[in-house]
């Protein structure tokens, strides 16, 4: 809830407990790295919770959320002032809010999901754009997916 507020103790019958103004301040930033189109980027006070941030957007700007995720960012502590004293920036925390019913569809074109699919009329494997040894991480001693797949197409596992 808000920051600082003393409640009133709740008593049988009492009137419900109203909030018409909170005392957090959100920022909406333009993300550093690719977000998928429903998703946005918000700072948010350290103590707002994702239940809060929820509620925020749904009860006050009406704004339907389908998931929030958190993380927090650790301020710089790079800067040094006039008596080469470190000087370190607040933390702040950052939030990620997929917004609900606004998640783009993906274009059905015929195409399977998976990264690599059996190709029946070149019989071979075919990837969709990509080096299906590049598909898989490296580990000492393998050269990855091409060194598994036998003349027959299926795959070897040691």
């Amino acid at each position: 809830m808000a920051r600082n507020v003393l409640y009133p103790l709740y008593q049988l019958g009492g009137p419900q407990l109203r909030v018409f103004r909170t005392n957090f301040f959100i920022q909406l930033v333009r993300p550093g790295t690719a977000q998928p189109e429903d998703t946005v980027q918000f700072r948010i006070p350290m103590e707002m919770t994702r239940v809060d941030l929820r509620n925020y957007l749904e009860r006050i700007y009406n704004v339907p959320v389908a998931a929030v995720r958190t993380r927090v960012q650790h301020g710089s502590n790079k800067k040094r002032d006039h008596r080469n004293v470190r000087v370190k920036k607040p933390d702040y925390k950052v939030a990620y809010v997929q917004l609900h019913s606004q998640t783009p569809s993906k274009k059905q074109n015929g195409q399977s999901s998976t990264l690599c699919s059996w190709n029946s009329s070149s019989k071979g494997w075919t990837t969709r754009g990509r080096d299906p040894t590049a598909a898989w991480p490296r580990r000492a001693g393998s050269r990855g997916l091409a060194s598994r797949i036998s003349r027959n197409g299926s795959l070897l596992f040691r």
